[in-house]
């Protein structure tokens, strides 16, 4: 049965993108057969991160417009097998989506025996956010460690609880999951952002995972990988451990909220 996740946020620019791009590629890794869709409408940066900005020719709206087939708008990934990419449109606008288009294409989706229907969704609860959100069976929320960004999501987490075909249709709610990025224990120690503890008693939702601050995300982006194929990297293995937790290895450990200590040299010359 296939099951359909969206990845998403009040604020911009807390690594929904690059979440979306990680939580794909390790399903697909897993042996499961994943799709990720960019809803973001007219920006589009999932196709950069991904690598196939190159190999985009037909996009979500062509398919929802019925211009293009399932087939010839897929891109599917060199690096991963069972891994697919649904590109954005870069020429349209939002309201070039609709409920009964993007329902058209989740069913062909499900018909395609996809196992994970992975949608990145645009920041905010303006229309491109609430077509991804619509038909979640979960919901990945992606919060930094700032008081704004926590905010933001728990207006997510409301507009989830009423605004999905579940919530509509009384059905079981969409499964939450918290998702910390750009988390910086050092910071936290001086009191420059909020602890893991404060997060989780705000937003009230299971920790999926924290994903530490590092230099990797970017330069993964700026390659077009998804930063989870970087096995040396804290984020990449942060990422890699939300997918065991996602499929259910609940009790693993969370890595990565402390602060490396430091040796005698460096607490004898700062």
């Amino acid at each position: 049965m296939t099951k359909t996740i969206v990845v998403t946020s009040g604020k911009g620019g807390v690594g929904k993108t690059t979440t979306s791009a990680s939580i794909a590629t390790g399903l697909a890794k897993r042996g499961y057969k994943t799709v990720v869709i960019d809803f973001d409408v007219g920006l589009r940066n999932l196709d950069l991160v991904m690598g196939c900005e190159r190999r985009v020719v037909y996009d979500l709206v062509n398919l929802v417009n019925q211009e293009s087939s399932l087939h010839q708008t897929l891109i599917k990934d060199k690096r991963i097998e069972n891994l697919y990419i649904l590109p954005a449109s870069q020429t349209r606008d939002k309201d070039a989506l609709t409920i009964e288009g993007i329902a058209r294409v989740m069913h062909k989706l499900k018909k395609s025996d996809f196992d994970y229907i992975i949608c990145d969704s645009p920041a905010g609860i303006e229309k491109g956010a609430k077509m991804a959100l619509y038909f979640a069976d979960e919901a990945i929320v992606t919060t930094n460690p700032e008081v704004s960004s926590v905010r933001d999501s728990d207006r997510i987490l409301g507009i989830l609880q009423s605004e999905s075909k579940r919530s509509k249709m009384n059905e079981e709610p969409v499964k939450e999951h918290l998702l910390i990025t750009r988390y910086n224990p050092g910071r936290v120690k001086d009191g420059q952002m909020l602890s893991v503890d404060d997060i989780v008693d705000l937003l009230a939702i299971p920790l999926l995972g924290i994903i530490p601050e590092s230099p990797t995300v970017l330069d993964c982006s700026n390659e077009g990988k998804p930063v989870i194929l970087d096995d040396d990297s804290e984020a990449g293995q942060a990422y890699s451990d939300a997918i065991d937790r996602l499929l259910g290895e609940i009790t693993k450990p969370h890595r990565f909220m402390e602060a490396p200590k430091k040796g005698f040299l460096s607490r004898l010359f700062g």
